[in-house]
């Protein structure tokens, strides 16, 4: 029994080319119960855990704000979720918590029986965030799919292209020197495609392809899963290098494997890693608010 419930051959070979979407039945599942969140949020290493909070407009991207948990318990965490407007990432639950990494392997033996892919650099995310919440308009390095398990949400997915996102802001996200979400126009919408995230359904996108979420009026939990593949860390490798070769006035272009400089801009990029001078274009956003003590407009439930 498969945990993807519609593949066919034509969404197999498209997997990781083309915008997909999907059935599965996760949703069904008691990990994702209220008693399985709070387990997950009291077991989660805090140091790890991603609080946000963020405004109304979708445009008002900089009001992001990144905050912590303030000694919540994982009980008190899920009803500030429930009853706030905050955004709780919990990345690689896979690699601390053995029923998300049991979780891992069933989703990505299932994807190679069906693909041949063969995929690593997995991160298995879980998602919990609080009704009407939004992630702004944004790019994530590696592949990308996003699993609905409670509440609904929508999801609006962008080319990769001019005017969504250009070759130098690409690039500066790639080096972690801007944050990976960035200025919006409303007016890119009709060029959107649009998918109505509800229980039991799931989307994959593009490398590197803009998006943006809204929530519905409820609490929404989802499994949000990046992965590489050999042809998707070439691509991230290439656009690292791209930017290093434009700090130096150079105006460079991306190629793919097996391209000669795809594999010398491959080798460029992990070394410029390995020397530690990637560390200096990095830009971390700073803790602004606390969730037990910051509740005026944050939070209704926490004080």
């Amino acid at each position: 029994m498969t945990i993807i419930t519609d593949w066919t051959a034509e969404k197999a070979g498209g997997f990781t080319h083309e915008n997909l979407a999907f059935r599965h039945d996760l949703h069904n599942r008691p990990l994702f119960s209220d008693e399985g969140l709070v387990r997950l949020l009291d077991t989660y290493p805090r140091d790890a855990l991603g609080v946000f909070t963020m405004g109304g407009d979708p445009v008002d991207w900089q009001s992001w704000r990144r905050g912590t948990d303030g000694g919540l318990s994982g009980e008190k965490l899920l009803e500030a979720a429930m009853a706030g407007r905050i955004w709780l990432n919990l990345r690689h639950t896979n690699d601390y918590l053995p029923d998300y990494r049991d979780l891992e392997c069933e989703i990505f033996t299932e994807t190679r029986a069906q693909t041949g892919l063969r995929t690593f650099k997995r991160d298995l995310g879980m998602l919990i965030s609080s009704a009407n919440a939004q992630v702004f308009y944004h790019l994530d390095v590696p592949l990308v799919s996003l699993w609905q398990l409670r509440g609904q949400k929508r999801v609006w997915v962008y080319p990769v292209a001019e005017p969504y996102v250009g070759d130098a802001q690409l690039e500066r996200i790639v080096l972690k020197e801007s944050a990976e979400q960035f200025a919006f126009s409303p007016q890119w919408d009709a060029g959107a495609q649009v998918h109505d995230l509800t229980p039991g359904k799931m989307v994959t996108w593009v490398q590197n392809g803009p998006h943006r979420i809204e929530n519905g009026p409820m609490l929404n939990v989802s499994l949000s899963v990046e992965f590489m593949t050999p042809a998707a860390l070439v691509r991230a490798n290439v656009l690292y290098a791209n930017g290093v070769l434009r700090k130096m006035g150079i105006q460079p272009r991306v190629q793919t494997a097996p391209h000669p400089f795809a594999l010398a801009k491959f080798g460029l990029a992990r070394a410029v890693k390995a020397s530690g001078l990637s560390k200096t274009f990095e830009k971390i956003l700073p803790v602004t608010f606390d969730l037990e003590h910051e509740v005026p407009g944050v939070l209704k439930t926490a004080a």
